[in-house]
């Protein structure tokens, strides 16, 4: 979250690190020195009993909230039955997975994998064998947009935008022509003979909750009529009802050939899918993707919870309780000239103030409220699909008491 936190392994005399014995663990994060050890709905409890209201649900995975009773009674049942058999064999739940998956994004096929980053590895390397079955070997490259995240594996790193970071590990994945998120001329003037697909986030979220434009939306639809170059829609954060609508892409028209999901889908429990049309399908062979833990019975069956939840009334109360709280973030941002911005939709919104935002982050913290920063000036927030109209009014109270604690940079 705040980059004001000490750096993962060093320690201070408020750090767990001891008592975690965090210095066996690499040094890849920065983290806050909280420790969390239960949850309940929308709060989280950390190890001196302290309460805190959750705005970012474990980067937007806990869809469900913490310690769902529904969750957690389908997975104690099927952790008693069986777990895992490999993808050697059928199991009856992978196919429920990929069937509801499928019919709410209007899609045909899923591979059911273990992660959001994975989930985009298959879709670019669907996306190359479809133009390599198509005969047409020099369509392999891709068209990214500026600000875009998707992972850090070599493949999904390779298509995220910011430099800080791609440059430690190149040579990546190749070629990527990177354009502005509000240019549909740069787009026109990208998509050559030569390139396999176009991704894009319908939100993006790592890159500071940025919603593409209706004109981007329009010149993408264009692009794809005049020259088949192949859509793959990054769905990770802003899809499977996290903006109210079942899939972010939903919201502007767009006809994706390949999606990737992950985060929500399973409450908690890692799992991600790529859907995609059978046109894509049909050009995928045995042996050319594969999976050890991918679409194992304990993910789906976390998967079906959560896809029974959104089904039954989950997504209208996000799209309720994202009305109700985006209001509340247009009224604070009117009470704060510091707030430059407020943009999202649904249970995914974003404060930009165009300063460093961690002094907020670490003065929620203090007042039991967390959020997260992202894109350096972005205050981001996730929270749970199940938070309640109260429990929205109470962050947006807690909110207002952030923003007068501290004084914006400059005043």
């Amino acid at each position: 979250m705040s980059t004001a936190a000490s750096p993962a392994g060093a320690g201070t005399p408020d750090s767990p690190v001891k008592t975690l014995e965090q210095q066996h663990v690499l040094q890849t994060y920065r983290r806050v020195p909280v420790v969390f050890t239960r949850g309940d709905g929308v709060y989280l409890f950390d190890d001196k009993g302290r309460r805190y209201l959750d705005l970012i649900s474990g980067i937007g995975v806990a869809s469900l909230g913490h310690a769902n009773p529904t969750l957690a009674a389908a997975i104690a049942e099927q952790a008693e039955t069986l777990l895992h058999t490999s993808n050697l064999y059928f199991h009856e739940l992978q196919g429920q997975v990929a069937a509801r998956l499928t019919a709410l994004a209007g899609l045909d096929r899923a591979f059911l994998c273990n992660s959001g980053t994975e989930a985009i590895e298959g879709c670019l390397k669907f996306a190359r064998r479809f133009w390599h079955t198509a005969g047409n070997h020099e369509r392999s490259g891709f068209v990214a947009f500026e600000h875009a995240f998707h992972g850090r594996t070599m493949g999904a790193l390779s298509v995220t935008w910011d430099d800080h970071y791609r440059a430690p590990f190149e040579p990546l994945l190749g070629p990527v022509t990177w354009i502005p998120s509000d240019h549909p001329d740069a787009l026109e003037a990208a998509v050559t003979s030569k390139t396999a697909a176009i991704i894009v986030e319908a939100i993006q979220g790592e890159g500071g909750v940025r919603p593409i434009s209706e004109r981007m939306a329009a010149a993408i639809k264009r692009v794809q009529q005049r020259t088949g170059v192949l859509l793959i829609a990054d769905e990770v954060q802003c899809g499977l009802g996290r903006t109210g609508v079942s899939f972010g892409f939903q919201r502007f028209g767009l006809e994706p050939d390949l999606v990737a999901v992950g985060k929500a889908l399973g409450g908690g429990v890692p799992v991600g899918s790529v859907l995609l049309t059978q046109r894509i399908a049909d050009a995928i062979s045995f042996g050319d993707h594969g999976t050890t833990y991918g679409g194992n019975l304990l993910a789906c069956r976390a998967a079906i919870v959560f896809l029974d939840a959104l089904a039954g009334g989950l997504q209208e109360h996000v799209r309720q309780m994202g009305l109700r709280f985006g209001g509340g973030l247009r009224a604070l941002a009117a009470a704060h000239p510091v707030i430059k911005d407020v943009r999202g939709a649904g249970l995914m919104w974003g404060l930009d103030l165009g300063v460093n935002v961690t002094p907020y982050i670490d003065a929620a913290l203090k007042r039991g409220l967390l959020i997260n920063r992202t894109a350096d000036t972005v205050i981001r927030m996730l929270p749970p699909y199940v938070i309640s109209a109260a429990e929205v009014d109470s962050a947006l109270t807690l909110l207002g008491q952030v923003f007068s604690d501290v004084r914006p940079e400059g005043a």
